[in-house]
């Protein structure tokens, strides 16, 4: 049994994820942002990229004896290819083409860092397909600004949901938090849930 938790940390200044987190009744009492180095190892398959980087964030964290930690990464696959946060307006032009009229998958893991400090990892996969994307909606979308700092250089909760012509699994693993196995870690972890 789990000692008493009277303080969940959030290992991520995402403000996406505070809101996941509050449709499930939880309030961080900290915000951290997490350090670490985010690249992929060279060969390293989605899954397991998303659930290495969920255990580092999380014990990346300071983390008192009566705190929890979650921490979470999500990315954009393409077959094998890992497409991270686009680094200019060409590479987001180049994501988008590449998320053009076909399907993809978004990877989440998500870790709890248990008021014991056993870390728990889950991961969430979820199967989204684009329509094919004329120049003027990928210029539209691009403009807009909406695609920075967003793994795959989309968010689903936005304009980019106009391109969603298929989805199979979690919409909030989309967002940024599978919320699913976000709660059942953190009832395991004896955070108490709304």
């Amino acid at each position: 049994m789990p000692a008493p938790v009277r303080h969940l940390v959030l290992a991520s200044t995402s403000p996406r994820r505070r809101e996941l987190l509050a449709r499930i009744g939880v309030t961080p009492a900290r915000i951290a942002a997490p350090d670490i180095d985010e690249t992929p190892l060279k060969g390293e398959l989605p899954r397991a990229y998303v659930a290495r980087l969920a255990l580092g964030k999380a014990l990346a964290v300071e983390r008192a004896a009566d705190e929890v930690v979650l921490a979470g990464d999500t990315t954009v696959a393409v077959g094998r290819r890992i497409l991270e946060k686009p680094v200019d307006e060409a590479d987001l032009r180049r994501m988008l083409g590449l998320l053009s009229g076909r399907r993809h998958h978004v990877w989440s893991g998500v870790c709890v860092v248990d008021a014991d400090g056993r870390p728990r990892v889950r991961v969430a996969d979820t199967i989204v397909a684009f329509k094919v994307l004329s120049a003027a909606e990928i210029d539209w979308y691009v403009e807009s600004g909406e695609g920075v700092g967003k793994a795959g250089g989309y968010a689903i909760q936005g304009r980019a949901e106009t391109f969603v012509r298929f989805l199979s699994g979690s919409h909030s693993n989309v967002v940024g938090l599978p919320l699913f196995e976000t709660r059942a870690l953190l009832s395991a972890a004896g955070v108490p849930l709304g």
